[in-house]
């Protein structure tokens, strides 16, 4: 089987159908996503890697938050579901509804920034990668920023999205505050001083309070960053890991198991200028929007676990003597990668720094049987889900290993108590 050396990614993809003559319509990057045809209309969302879809009763492009409030309102009158749809970059069916899916791809860009205080406001439909020149041109940046820069900032920090760096938090921990409209359709603020008990609970929300139409970043000046990538084995690696990721602002490595390869990579500040045209991942020294994303266009689904870090690599030795063994046909790379510690109800670095442990499939290639004895390596560890990536876990089970649950349920159902919100998978949870 042919070595695969990335972990592509890209857009989400909307895809509304009638019966009969096709016109093909474009979206982000030139990518066909609509379909109309003639007849009786049918509607299709469909999530970037095509691992989840659904047929809601209406698809909702809003341009403003008085469109957003006015569907959300007609949508609790009808008794339907609202879910929003970022670019489509979870593998876990968190948008699927038979009800509205709502696009904010039309509420984009920065609101507001405050340099003294390292702050902005942007639109929740903005991509992350469309954060990066309009802060670096106000001085800002994001702390962090993970693997990819396609998804939507609001679907991003409500999943708890992360990149590496073992003293730096996630992305909810960066929400500084959010604009909501609720289940009336009214907009509310919440920050820590406002509505603050909703706040703690909403700035890794799921989509489940309400729809984010705005959301505040904390943010710091902007900084350059060089990296350094390598080839070595895993064996090889492993002693220094540790090592690495106490000198480096950022390590991270991918591990592939049909050639026993890592590919290990370290990211630090550094006071060199920009070099252009931007090199190679592994060879940067740029601003750090253009070094911390890459491209990863290979469609492919995905499970990861957070490991507390000091069991992370006797973990990660588990899902490596699996690969070798029962799973020795799967190509595609094992990625580890830390994050620092935070408070955030249902974070996986809620009270403890932690190790994250990715696995990938191919579109096309059967997942379940290996992500699910994968999981049950996780779950041994004290492992905690990724909330937009694979897992088989049930209500009870997630309740068990998510520090922050029980609030998390208390001032979601305070915020939406008729379950607007909440699709099929999230209500099968309560």
């Amino acid at each position: 089987m042919a070595k695969v050396d990335s972990l592509p990614f890209d857009h989400g993809d909307w895809d509304q159908q009638r019966s009969s003559l096709e016109i093909p319509g474009y979206g982000p990057a030139g990518h066909p996503v609509v379909r109309h045809r003639t007849g009786n209309r049918m509607n299709k969302w469909t999530n970037w890697s095509r691992s989840e879809s659904c047929k809601p009763a209406e698809l909702h492009f809003a341009r403003s938050v008085e469109d957003v409030s006015a569907v959300v309102a007609r949508a609790a009158a009808d008794g339907r579901t609202v879910r929003v749809a970022g670019s489509g970059h979870s593998h876990y069916p968190l948008v699927p509804t038979d009800g509205v899916v709502l696009d904010l791809s039309g509420l984009t860009g920065i609101v507001h920034t405050d340099v003294e205080a390292h702050r902005a406001r942007v639109w929740g439909g903005t991509t992350i990668y469309a954060l990066g020149r309009p802060l670096h041109d106000a001085g800002l940046a994001l702390t962090n920023q993970g693997d990819i820069d396609r998804q939507a900032i609001a679907g991003a920090a409500a999943t708890g999205t992360h990149g590496t760096g073992q003293n730096i938090t996630n992305l909810s921990s960066m929400v500084a505050g959010l604009t909501i409209v609720n289940h009336r359709g009214d907009a509310v603020r919440c920050s820590a001083t406002e509505n603050s008990e909703m706040f703690r609970a909403a700035r890794l929300g799921l989509g489940a309070f309400g729809v984010v139409t705005e959301i505040e970043l904390s943010l710091v000046p902007a900084f350059r960053l060089a990296e350094t990538r390598w080839t070595t084995t895993y064996d090889q690696l492993r002693p220094d890991i540790d090592e690495l990721s106490d000198r480096h602002r950022h390590f991270e490595f991918f591990w592939f198991p049909q050639t026993d390869e890592a590919h290990p990579k370290t990211t630090d500040p550094t006071d060199e200028p920009a070099v252009y045209p931007v090199a190679e991942e592994g060879a940067r020294c740029n601003w750090s929007y253009e070094v911390l994303s890459n491209h990863r266009p290979l469609l492919h689904t995905e499970m990861e676990y957070s490991i507390p870090v000091e069991r992370s690599l006797d973990c990660l030795d588990e899902i490596k003597d699996l690969l070798r063994g029962e799973f020795s046909d799967v190509a595609w790379p094992v990625e580890y990668r830390r994050v620092a510690a935070d408070d955030i109800a249902m974070s996986q670095a809620h009270g403890q720094a932690v190790a994250t442990i990715s696995v990938h499939q191919g579109k096309d290639l059967p997942a379940e049987p290996f992500f699910a004895a994968c999981q049950k390596i996780f779950l041994r560890y004290d492992g905690r889900p990724h909330w937009g990536k694979v897992h088989y876990l049930d209500g009870a089970q997630l309740a068990a290993i998510t520090p922050g649950w029980g609030e998390w349920w208390t001032q979601r159902n305070a915020a939406d108590p008729d379950g607007i919100f909440l699709n099929d998978r999230l209500r099968s949870w309560r």
